[in-house]
């Protein structure tokens, strides 16, 4: 084998490793944090592959273009794992509930400007679960996994998701907040969550109600589309039954009354435990209150499904100018 040839090998083996050893770790690593050992998998075997000698020692000269081939199959094979890992990290395996509680939306101001290219703004206002409480990273929080997947979806525009998730907080806390969180950044579309920390404690709920309507009206007066998210369905808050049905309905009767959309997130995750019988530490860190990382990840782009529905049906016309009344998302 002359030397002209072993140089031109000894490059493309180092392409190939360099590429599994540059690329694949952040890869495995993100796959693993949010416990998909199937991505793990095929990104460990492609480097195996890669790394590897792609060059047979009892092949000759003139089989340098064969040699040149697996050594670009090496390279493919890690970039395919690559993306698998990738696609983990912004996609999970869940399903959303059918029929009555099957996620639907109407947010014509938001659809309007997706559909434009326009840029958008949107704020995620709530309390931990919002802020992100029981990830192992701020990249999976769900204001930011529902920021990449619309970003993804609508390249078109400037897509801006600004969290203003305060751990502990309930209504009244964020009415105090609610002109300098939300408001005075003239929002294109609000995602409340509220109601989680209320049921826990036992709060006294009698004056909620009529906080979290003026605070919807605000937010309408500025020209926002507003989703308001139910509490999430855990051990910590079924424990407490009676006041968690009665937050639920609570929601539900504001948006009715506001004709806005509500994400079903406790009867989401209901679904998840009860119908697709998975163990609460598949979506619950150990505190039983709070998400895990799939969790958020599931949350986050079940509601970005949503968004994107809207939108579509908006710009089928098949949307309405206006809801006639509060429809769950």
């Amino acid at each position: 084998m002359n030397s002209r040839l072993i140089r031109k090998i000894a490059v493309w083996k180092a392409a190939a490793i360099a590429a599994v050893f540059v690329v694949m770790p952040a890869a495995i690593a993100g796959a693993q944090t949010i416990g998909q050992a199937e991505a793990a998998e095929a990104a460990n075997a492609a480097q195996s592959q890669a790394v590897s000698n792609p060059i047979s020692q009892d092949k000759s000269v003139g089989d340098a273009p064969e040699q040149k081939g697996l050594a670009a199959k090496a390279l493919d094979a890690a970039a395919s794992a690559a993306n698998k890992a990738g696609d983990i990290l912004t996609r999970v395996p869940c399903l959303e509930p059918k029929g009555p509680a099957a996620a639907t939306a109407s947010l014509p101001h938001v659809a309007r400007k997706l559909n434009a290219g326009e840029p958008v703004t949107i704020i995620a206002f709530g309390s931990s679960s919002t802020q992100g409480y029981g990830t192992t990273s701020p990249a999976y929080t769900y204001p930011n996994r529902l920021a990449e997947q619309l970003r993804r979806k609508f390249p078109k525009s400037e897509i801006n998701v600004i969290n203003r998730g305060v751990g502990g907080q309930e209504v009244p806390q964020m009415m105090e907040r609610l002109q300098t969180s939300v408001i005075d950044e003239r929002p294109d579309l609000v995602i409340w969550q509220l109601g989680t920390n209320s049921v826990v404690r036992g709060d006294d709920t009698s004056g909620t109600a009529a906080l979290v309507e003026s605070g919807v009206s605000r937010i309408q007066a500025i020209g926002a589309d507003v989703v308001l998210i139910d509490p999430q369905y855990v051990p910590a808050v079924t424990a407490q039954k009676e006041g968690a049905s009665r937050m639920v309905k609570l929601i539900k009767d504001i948006a009715t009354l506001k004709k806005v959309s509500v994400f079903p997130r406790f009867e989401v995750m209901r679904h998840w435990h009860e119908d697709e019988k998975l163990p609460f530490d598949t979506f619950v860190i150990s505190d039983g209150l709070h998400m895990n990382d799939w969790g958020y990840a599931c949350f986050a782009q079940l509601l970005g499904d949503t968004i994107i529905k809207s939108v579509e049906q908006v710009k089928a016309g098949s949307a309405p100018a206006e809801m006639p009344n509060s429809r769950p998302m």
